[in-house]
């Protein structure tokens, strides 16, 4: 049995969701079983549909959106994190079946107070061990950080949004 391991995709840079979307697709080329559990996102993302057309890959979507987390009532937070914390209990009690799994934009989810750090450290301390992990987004604390074999960051050199312009359907969603 191969030891799975675990990855970081993060940095202020746009192509951390679309590094671990590419190595999703790259798994189950191989025959691999992908599981995407996508956190803070809705579903109007360009790589959705065709994900669930690939043999092999499950993507478990985001039912709810609760916009922003820093323009949240403390209410609101409440219910995001009631939300994203049994999202992320579902993905790691799928988490066995899966040679890859995938949980995207955890790093907000952590930052923002909606997801435990405490259980993401329990998870990558307890995953099965062949199991391939990746993380992605901004910030991951230091605890994350130590337990990963792989961390790539991915820098903003440039951006069209200091031009004024907006996100763009196909390229950025």
């Amino acid at each position: 049995m191969e030891r799975g391991l675990i990855h970081i995709y993060c940095g202020d840079g746009k192509g951390k969701t679309t590094a671990a979307i590419g190595l999703a697709v790259r798994a189950a080329g191989r025959g691999k079983k992908v599981l995407i559990s996508r956190f803070l996102k809705t579903e109007d993302s360009g790589e959705v549909a065709v994900l669930r057309s690939i043999p092999g890959i499950t993507v478990l979507p985001c039912e709810r959106t609760f916009g922003f987390l820093f323009r949240m009532s403390p209410e609101e937070k409440r219910e995001a994190a009631e939300y994203f914390q049994g999202q992320f209990a579902r993905t790691a009690a799928m988490a066995p079946e899966y040679d890859l799994v995938i949980f995207d934009e955890i790093m907000a989810s952590v930052n923002g107070g909606v997801v435990s750090q405490e259980s993401v450290l329990d998870f990558l301390d307890g995953k099965p061990e062949s199991l391939e992990v990746v993380l992605t987004g901004r910030d991951p604390s230091e605890a994350i950080q130590e337990r990963a074999d792989y961390i790539s960051q991915i820098q903003a050199v440039r951006h069209p949004y200091e031009q004024g312009i907006g996100a763009r359907e196909g390229i950025e969603y």
